[in-house]
């Protein structure tokens, strides 16, 4: 199958749907759709083999658990052979949420999540900032998210 998966009108109807609400029963999507709700448990599985659809999963809001402070962390690698090393060390750390590969000014741009900002200073200076492979950092605090939103198909 080619990197960007072909879906028609009706698989965009169905994938949008499920970006709202992922527990809709099928045989509800294919009222709604005027199909049958075979029809739909083909289609959906079809996203789901072709990697379209990764998943399902409980969205938590961090604010409720305790996590006050969400920020972004620009690091310069002293290599870029550095990479996989830097990045295996950087996955192991529970407050590191997401992380990406980039061009620019930084090599890799985390967001990372914790309690208290004197949380996140230990987090930078006893963790991050010790990974051998790691040059800098700067780091960007999050007042807000004002936008938080999936892509769509």
């Amino acid at each position: 199958m080619s990197l960007n998966a072909h879906l028609d009108e009706l698989d965009k109807k169905i994938l949008n749907a499920l970006m709202v609400n992922a527990r809709v029963p099928y045989a509800e999507l294919a009222k709604k759709f005027n199909v049958s709700a075979g029809t739909i448990h083909v289609r959906v599985e079809k996203m789901k083999s072709t990697g379209v659809i990764l998943g399902t999963k409980v969205e938590v809001c961090p604010k409720k658990l305790g996590y006050d402070v969400c920020c972004f962390i620009g690091i310069n690698l002293k290599s870029a052979k550095d990479y996989p090393s830097a990045l295996a060390q950087l996955r192991a750390l529970d407050e590191v949420v997401e992380a990406y590969y980039t061009t620019g000014n930084y090599n890799i741009f985390v967001k990372l999540m914790t309690r208290s900002i004197d949380e996140l200073q230990k987090v930078l200076i006893d963790k991050i900032q010790q990974i051998e492979e790691v040059q800098s950092t700067e780091t960007l605090i999050s007042l807000q998210n004002p936008i938080s939103r999936d892509v769509h198909p």
